[in-house]
Formats: C-alpha cells, structure tokens, sequence
C-alpha cells in the first residue's frame, strides 16, 4: 500500500521478520569485528548494539509507515588514550552505513587545528570544508575541549562551535558528529557548551584495559604482524605490563603497541649481531625473553624513551 506521500509502507496487517532485516543488515559482520580488534570494553560493546537495535527497529517502523524524528545519533567518548575510542568510532561509522543512515559510512577524523583558524575570516571555511568532507559519514573529533578556550577572547574555536552546533542539528540526518577525549575535561566542556551537551545524546565511557586484558592486545597484535611469543617472553610481557602501567604516560594499547615496536627491534638487532648463523621461520617470527627484557623498565624503572620525561611507548 501506499502512504500520503506515495511511498510504499507495509500494511497494519502485514508482518516483518526482524532476524531477516538483521541478517540482511550485515551488522554482524561489524560486530564481530568489534570482539576481534578490541578486547573487553563489554559495556561500550552493549551500548552499540543497543543503538543498532534502535536503528534497526526504526528502520521496520518506517516499513509501517509509523512517523518520527530521525533518533539523535551523536555521540560523545571519553577516556584515557589507547583505549579504542577511533577503532569503535570506525565500526559505529560503518553500522550507521550498514543501516541506511548515513550514505558512505566514512571516518573523517580531525582535531582543533583542523577546525580552527588563527586570524579572522579563517575559522568558517576550515570547518565548512571539514563537514563537507564528512558528511554522508562520521565526524570525530578528538580532543573536542580544546575548541573552547575562555581564557582567550581572540580565540576563534567558539565560532567553530557555532557551525558544528548548526550542522548538527541540520544534517543529523546524514552526518554523526562523536566528540571525544578525557571525561573530566569533556564534562568542563559540555558545562560551558549546553549547546553541545543538548544535541549529544549518547555518552560512553571506555575504561582502562587490565593488566590480563594488555597481554591479549599484546598477543593479537603480534599475531596481526605473525610474530609469537617465546614462553619465556610471555612471562616476561606479564611482568612488563603492570610494571609500565606505572609509569607516567602510559596509554593503555598504544604503550603496549610501542612496547612490541621496540621487542621486534631488539629481535632484529639480536638476529642481525649473530648473522653469520643459518636463520629458520621460527628464529625471525619468534621474539625472545631477551627481547622483552632489553625494556629499561625492568632495568632502571624509566621508559625506553629519554630517562628524563619519556616518549609514549
């Protein structure tokens, strides 16, 4: 049957299959995804599916020819680093696709640079061109605070704030904009932007990774690049983490990426000091104790980086 716009809706006697719209869908596919890149993270992982859900639902809804508002699908992430807020951002981007809610399901992520200009008459085209690039997609925007700086009345990220207030509520139809970054700095920003905080509808909160959840981020990223652990550097690794975790700077995957980095630096100096010796698969896909051990952390306490303020490993 037709409705008043002359759409074809499905008759109030007529049924839908929803495990047939959510297997046509795909959205399985991005949600084992998810479970592969990223481990624990259960109450972000919840959270999207509930928003899959309602997308899913209000798409058989509109079958019906039942009218709403498009739901409010930005989003707002807080968290330390490392911690998967682009990996979910990327997936969430795809599912909103998947779905019939945006019409490319790509990822344009930016920071305050790329928003905001530093002399007048910069600002509003800079983050007009960046809109226009992300709309059909997804907009993150890392470390969102940062475009409000009161103390500074030259400072032109209110202006930015403005367009990205009105492209929202605008195009909410075809552009998701995720904000993210630390939570108490996120909270300071929405209280001084009720603007903002008004068209977010979605807060999630992405905890920090365990010591036990570290070393299987350690392990699947060593698969990802096919080197294994030696059973000695594995109890080595387990020693490492919480050792790390410690210390300053620490960003949860991204320090234990760093880590692996520099342990497959030691593997290929260690390779490369006795090369005059035959090498099998084993020997160059194999990082060693030794490897995990050459880590200042055991040795001094202190980073691989400069002893004094550290790189972010």
């Amino acid at each position: 049957m037709l409705n008043s716009l002359g759409q074809t809706v499905v008759g109030d006697d007529e049924t839908v299959d929803l495990q047939a719209e959510f297997e046509a869908s795909s959205i399985d596919d991005v949600f084992d995804k998810l479970d592969r890149d990223l481990v624990g993270l259960v109450p972000v992982k919840t959270r999207i599916r509930e928003i899959a859900a309602l997308l899913l639902v209000d798409r058989l809804r509109r079958k019906f020819g039942i009218s709403a508002e498009t739901p409010t699908l930005h989003m707002n992430f807080t968290g330390n680093p490392g911690t998967g807020k682009t990996t979910v951002a990327l997936r969430m981007a795809e599912i909103l696709h998947r779905l019939g809610y945006v019409r490319e399901g790509h990822l344009v992520s930016v920071t305050r640079d790329d928003l905001v200009g530093q002399y007048v008459g910069h600002t509003a085209p800079k983050t007009r061109e960046v809109i226009k690039r992300a709309m059909g997609g997804v907009l993150f925007i890392d470390e969102a605070y940062y475009l409000y700086k009161p103390e500074n009345e030259r400072d032109y990220g209110q202006e930015s704030i403005e367009i990205l207030l009105q492209c929202m509520e605008n195009n909410r139809d075809d552009l998701v904009v995720i904000l993210a970054g630390y939570k108490d700095k996120m909270d300071r920003f929405f209280n001084s932007n009720p603007g903002m905080r008004s068209r977010v509808a979605h807060h999630l909160d992405f905890p920090d990774y365990s010591s036990t959840e570290l070393k299987s981020i350690a392990e699947i990223m060593l698969a990802g690049q096919n080197y294994r652990l030696s059973e000695g550097a594995a109890a080595a690794l387990e020693e490492y983490i919480p050792l790390r975790m410690k210390l300053p700077h620490f960003s949860n995957a991204r320090s234990i990426r760093n880590a692996l980095d520099r342990a497959r630096l030691r593997q290929a100096n260690r390779l490369f000091a006795g090369r005059s010796e035959k090498l099998t698969r084993l020997d160059l896909i194999t990082i060693e104790e030794a490897d995990i051990r050459g880590s200042r952390v055991f040795v001094e306490g202190k980073l691989d980086g400069d002893p004094v303020d550290g790189a972010v490993p």
